[in-house]
């Protein structure tokens, strides 16, 4: 079984429209990711992925016309949740806590599924949808420093989230990420590197 991942364009098919459709989708994209957690890429087949979601195998490709489409779409449902934590710490009364405990139950849902997705390549080379994310991820950043220290200086932002990604990362490969101490020296981290000390 080959482990190459091929470079045609993985675009869904079709958006849903209907609730009936998105609840597919949904079904489809959790049981992908439940997979692609358990089997890794070289695993990983739509036959199963359709069996666990308890759809046809033609249900799932009316919407993803091949593997590279449903992993960019579990991607993209990761991309989501990381935003969604950002634009919860920029808003709430406690930013670095938010912002920490955030990225950890986000990355700790489902650990082996990203440590799986931090070591596939972009599947069709474009890296369209990456750039996309990142631009949006530091916006995001610059809000939760702005709730940190008042500021808004993008070089901030960068060093900030570059340094959280690191530790959380990290930290998942490592199988730490539920670790004490690794939430109590990030959020130090974070504290200390905005000028607040721990």
């Amino acid at each position: 079984m080959s482990t190459r991942i091929p470079g045609p364009s993985s675009a869904m098919r079709k958006r849903p429209r209907q609730a009936r459709s998105r609840a597919t989708v949904a079904a489809v994209v959790q049981a992908g990711a439940q997979l692609l957690g358990e089997k890794g890429w070289a695993g990983f087949t739509t036959n199963e992925v359709a069996e666990v979601a308890g759809v046809s195998i033609g249900s799932l490709y009316q919407y993803f016309p091949n593997k590279l489409a449903l992993v960019d779409a579990i991607r993209q449902r990761h991309f989501d949740e990381v935003l969604a934590v950002l634009d919860r710490a920029a808003d709430g009364g406690t930013p670095a806590e938010a912002l920490v405990d955030g990225m950890i139950a986000v990355h700790s849902a489902n650990a082996a599924l990203h440590r799986v997705l931090l070591d596939l390549p972009d599947p069709d080379g474009s890296g369209a949808a990456y750039r996309a994310f990142q631009a949006e991820y530091l916006r995001r950043y610059e809000a939760v420093v702005a709730a940190l220290d008042g500021g808004r200086d993008g070089i901030v932002a960068q060093v900030l989230s570059s340094a959280v990604e690191g530790v959380i990362h990290n930290a998942a490969r490592r199988g730490v990420l539920q670790s004490p101490e690794v939430r109590r020296e990030l959020t130090r981290l974070v504290l200390g590197y905005l000028g607040r000390g721990a």
